[in-house]
This record gives C-alpha cells, sequence and structure tokens, in this order.
C-alpha cells in the first residue's frame, strides 16, 4: 500500500493543510480587488520578514533562480564586473547565471564547506573593486550559513552593491535588509515559509534601482520597473498572469508563519537544528561544514566510512518513505542531507532520526539503538519542557 513521504529534504518543505485548502480554493481573479488585497498582505508580510521599512518587495511567478536571474537583468549592463566567493552549488550558480549574461565574474574559491571570510573578500574588493557582490546565504549544498552581514559591510565599505540569494535562509535564519545594508535580496515560496514553489520575491534598495535604471542588459518579463508599476496601482496587480493558487497559499502560509511571529519561528528552526545535530551525533556519525550552530535550515552528515550517502538516502525513502537529500557536486556519496525548517514537527525529527537509524542497521552499520531519538528528545525537553 502506498504511503505519504516524510519529507526531510532542504525544500520544497512540507505544506501545512491550510496553505493546500487556500490553493484549492476558488480563484481570485488577479485583475480585481481581491487579488489586490492579496498581493497587499503578502508583499506587507515579506517585508516585514525582510526586516525593511524602505526596500520595494516584488512578487513573480517563477522559482527562486528566475528571481535571481531577475537581478542580473536589471542591476547590471554587459561587461559589468562582479565578485562572486564560491563555497558551494548555490554560489556556483551566481557564477554561471552572470556569465550567462555577459558579466565579467572575479571569484574568492572556498573549499566546500567552508565559511566565506570577510576579510578575504575586503582584500579582493580592494585589490580589484567591482559594481557588487553577489551572495548566497544558505549554502544548503553544504549546510553551511555564510556571514552576510559582515559581507556586506565589507561591500559597503568598498562601495559595491550586495546582491544576496536567501531563497533558503529567509524566514529561517536572522536576516535584516536595511540593518545590514542590502541592496538586492531574493526569496523564494517553497522554503521556510511552507507554500508551494512558483513565486519569487525581490526586495530591492534605492541603490539598486538606481543602477537599474541605467543598466542597458535586454530584459522583459523580469523588468523591475514594470512589475513596480503595476504594484503601485490603487489595486495592486501583477503585471503577467500570476500563479494565482500559489499566491492565495502563499497567503495563507504567511498568516500561519506570523501567528506567534517571526522571533518565535526562528527559534524553532533553531530548536530543531540542534536536534538534528545532537541526534545524528549521537549516531556516532560526522558533521560537515563550518559554524553549524548557525544553521537552522539542513544539516550535512558525513556517511559512516566505507558507506554510501546515496545509498543511504534510497534506503530510507524506498524502507521507510523519509526523504532525505544526497549530497551534491565533490559531496557526492560522502554526504547526506537532513532539511529542518518550514513545516516541521519535533514528531517529523524524532521519525527521520528514527529511520536514519534503522536504515544504518540495515546496512551492516551498528549504532546505539534508541540514541539518536533519545538526543533529540533531550533537546526537546530543555527548549520546551515537559
Amino acid at each position: 500500500m502506498d504511503r505519504p513521504e516524510i519529507i526531510l529534504a532542504p525544500g520544497p518543505t512540507p505544506i501545512p493543510p491550510e496553505v493546500l485548502l487556500a490553493q484549492g480554493s476558488p480563484l481570485v481573479y488577479h485583475r480585481g480587488p481581491g487579488f489586490g488585497g492579496l498581493m497587499r498582505d503578502v508583499t506587507a508580510r515579506l517585508k516585514e520578514l525582510y526586516r525593511t521599512q524602505t526596500a520595494d518587495v516584488l512578487l513573480m511567478t517563477s522559482s527562486g533562480t528566475g528571481g535571481l536571474e531577475s537581478a542580473i537583468q536589471n542591476v547590471f549592463s554587459p561587461g559589468d564586473e562582479v565578485l562572486v566567493p564560491l563555497a558551494g552549488f548555490f554560489s556556483e550558480r551566481w557564477t554561471k547565471l552572470a556569465e550567462a549574461h555577459g558579466l565579467v565574474v572575479g571569484t574568492i574559491e572556498y573549499d566546500w564547506g567552508r565559511r566565506v571570510v570577510p576579510e578575504e573578500v575586503a582584500a579582493a574588493l580592494a585589490e580589484h573593486p567591482v559594481k557588487a557582490v553577489l551572495l548566497t546565504h544558505s549554502e544548503t549544498s553544504t549546510g553551511v550559513i555564510q556571514p552576510i552581514r559582515e559581507l556586506a559591510r565589507v561591500a559597503n565599505e568598498a562601495g559595491a552593491l550586495v546582491v544576496v540569494d536567501v531563497v533558503s535562509s529567509l524566514g529561517a535564519v536572522p536576516f535584516a535588509f536595511d540593518e545590514w545594508g542590502i541592496d538586492v535580496a531574493v526569496g523564494g515560496s517553497q522554503k521556510a515559509l511552507s507554500a508551494s514553489p512558483g513565486i519569487a520575491f525581490v526586495a530591492i534598495s534605492e541603490r539598486a534601482w538606481a543602477s537599474q535604471r541605467a543598466a542597458t542588459m535586454h530584459r522583459f518579463y523580469f523588468d523591475w520597473s514594470i512589475y513596480k508599476d503595476y504594484a503601485d496601482k490603487p489595486e495592486p496587480e501583477n503585471p503577467w498572469t500570476p500563479a494565482i493558487s500559489v499566491m492565495q497559499g502563499l497567503h495563507a502560509a504567511l498568516e500561519l508563519y506570523f501567528q506567534d511571529g517571526v522571533e518565535v519561528a526562528l527559534e524553532r528552526h533553531r530548536t530543531l537544528s540542534r536536534a538534528v545535530k545532537e541526534g545524528a551525533q549521537a549516531l556516532g556519525l560526522d558533521l560537515f561544514g563550518e559554524g553549524l550552530d548557525d544553521n537552522w535550515t539542513v544539516t550535512a552528515i558525513r556517511a559512516p566510512e566505507a558507506a554510501d550517502a546515496d545509498t543511504i538516502s534510497d534506503r530510507m525513502r524506498s524502507d521507510f518513505g523519509c526523504v532525505i537529500a544526497p549530497g551534491q557536486g565533490p559531496l557526492k556519496g560522502t554526504v547526506f542531507r537532513i532539511g529542518h525548517f518550514g513545516y516541521f514537527s519535533e514528531l517529523d525529527i524524532v521519525r527521520g532520526l528514527a529511520a536514519l537509524e534503522m536504515t544504518l542497521e540495515r546496512l551492516g552499520h551498528p549504532v546505539k539503538r534508541g540514541a539518536a531519538v533519545a538526543a533529540a528528545e533531550g533537546v526537546f525537553q530543555d527548549a520546551f519542557g515537559a
């Protein structure tokens, strides 16, 4: 008999019933006051989440990658120089996007799992100034949160724009657009907010708008000025036919997220992250990556010696219906990744750790039975009490 899968991957994350119900409701006409109200509410909530009072937030029907491409198309002209610190799969995506649009890309390369060093970025910018630094906040391929606040500071001091991929970090870990001096931050609906994939959102500073007005990159579908003209109407609209159902679901997801407030949501992510990490270590497994106490989105775990991480991922799914993520790039076969942000509960984490323990046993790797679950329960006891 088919059984529902437990998704413990770093996105898309599980979707609450209230969000599914909103998505399954009759469509709101996208050229009328109903959709305008949805856009106003969603935009206001996202501004609060971005922690901005100065930026515009635009909503686009696309994956997060589409939002990132919109940043390249709107902020830059062909031949502009940018700097990309490379430390994983998603920072490499910035390089591919930039080069595909004719930008000149300089890089600072780090081993996967390293945190980018702000002083090294500052030195690179002093030696060779660029128009912008393209950063990735949550590098889900490695389980590392990059020090965006410090990186933005050194970029600002060098006069460079700061463009950040926050697709898998916004709402999961602390972020402050205005305070940190960010110029563009691109998020997505399907991660910490637990809505369906299909909507990207972009926060844009006045410095970024000034660059947009001077930029000569060809653009049409993702032209920010068109989105802003429609968003500023008395009844806000999207210039093109939007993903109406996904927008209705995102509205519901934001309402759920803000029921207890941002700080409560962040603390929940921190607690779930700690439970996964301590549970994995209780099984004798080593964690991968630097600065793991700061990463509340996904944990990268090294497979036991002589074991294949992809096999662990495959068996957890086939035997127990528990979906985790294999390693990417140079980490393929050596690490697997467990997501713990979005619509997860303590029980989801306990079930996932139990499935991991049983999988390791079936693959012939001795573990202390019940150790992972006991470690996670200890974390939850500390956080939530009896």
